[in-house]
């Protein structure tokens, strides 16, 4: 091999890239429209990203996987001018638009698993933006004339300190679902580790991201709820819940968990319950004293 052409290979790994998918079939669809836009099976077409993606990764290249949104796209091309219609403005979206929004970086993973975790990752990436907009929009409080979001923040808080103290050691899986002015907010926390020389904490990034999205329910007196699934060293599972009541998470009974986890949401058909797994109550989360949460 010569030596240019191995440095032109040496140098491709130095060279980042990220890929502006269609994830599900409704966006690829949106996209037909365009005539430049060549592919017109979803299927295929997610066959042809994977194969781009494992050759990126076999010369040892880097790759993050960015949703495409058409909407975002149209957005994007008449602000600035742009030809919708041409693979450039297509390309020129993901490296300035796309790549600067919710991405998954590629690790081999079989498409099958990289689609949800970019949808998965996308709605938690809205979740936190409608979010911060709805605490924007919340005003002050009629009877006491402190700003809503202001108190929300500091009740949720409180909470989340609180649950992880709850949760103690172990590996941790916490997920809060809100409604908030008639809008779903999802928020999670992975691996949160309790250590001896300190109490338990939820990560940072995730902690703040449970907050926001808490105190959005709060502000706007939405409902919805924590479930928390704890794995000790040993590998035993509990999972715990609570629900959002009068502006703070509320423990449920070891019955409403299990009826939670072991009930189809769709069909309301029982489901069996999983194996090593206890459904526990959630315990009492230590309550503000002061403030309004209206």
């Amino acid at each position: 091999m010569s030596r240019t052409r191995t440095d032109a290979r040496l140098l491709r790994r130095e060279m980042p890239g990220t890929v502006g998918l269609l994830a599900d079939a409704a966006d690829f669809a949106a996209m037909r429209r365009y005539p430049s836009f060549l592919f017109d099976d979803h299927a295929a077409y997610l066959r042809q990203v994977e194969g781009v993606l494992r050759a990126r990764a076999a010369q040892g290249a880097y790759t993050a996987v960015a949703l495409f949104d058409p909407p975002g796209f149209a957005r994007f091309c008449a602000e600035r001018g742009l030809e919708a219609d041409t693979p450039a403005s297509r390309c020129r979206y993901v490296a300035e638009a796309a790549g600067r929004g919710p991405a998954v970086p590629y690790g081999g993973q079989p498409m099958d698993r990289l689609v949800p975790q970019l949808l998965d990752k996308a709605a938690r990436s809205r979740s936190r933006e409608r979010a911060a907009a709805l605490l924007a929009a919340a005003g002050r409080c009629e009877d006491c004339g402190e700003h809503r979001a202001d108190a929300a923040l500091a009740r949720a808080g409180a909470a989340v300190d609180g649950l992880a103290a709850a949760l103690g050691a172990g590996a941790q899986h916490v997920v809060c679902t809100v409604r908030a002015a008639g809008f779903p907010l999802v928020a999670v926390a992975r691996g949160a580790e309790g250590a001896a020389d300190a109490p338990p904490r939820l990560p940072p990034p995730d902690a703040e991201a449970l907050r926001l999205v808490l105190a959005a329910g709060i502000a706007t007196s939405g409902t919805g709820g924590v479930v928390a699934r704890t794995t000790d060293g040993e590998g035993a599972e509990r999972v715990r819940g609570w629900r959002l009541r009068d502006g703070w998470p509320e423990p449920l009974s070891g019955r409403e968990v299990y009826a939670a986890y072991c009930t189809d949401a769709r069909t309301g058909a029982p489901l069996p319950p999983e194996r090593g797994v206890a459904y526990c109550p959630g315990v009492p989360l230590p309550r503000p004293e002061r403030g309004c949460h209206r």
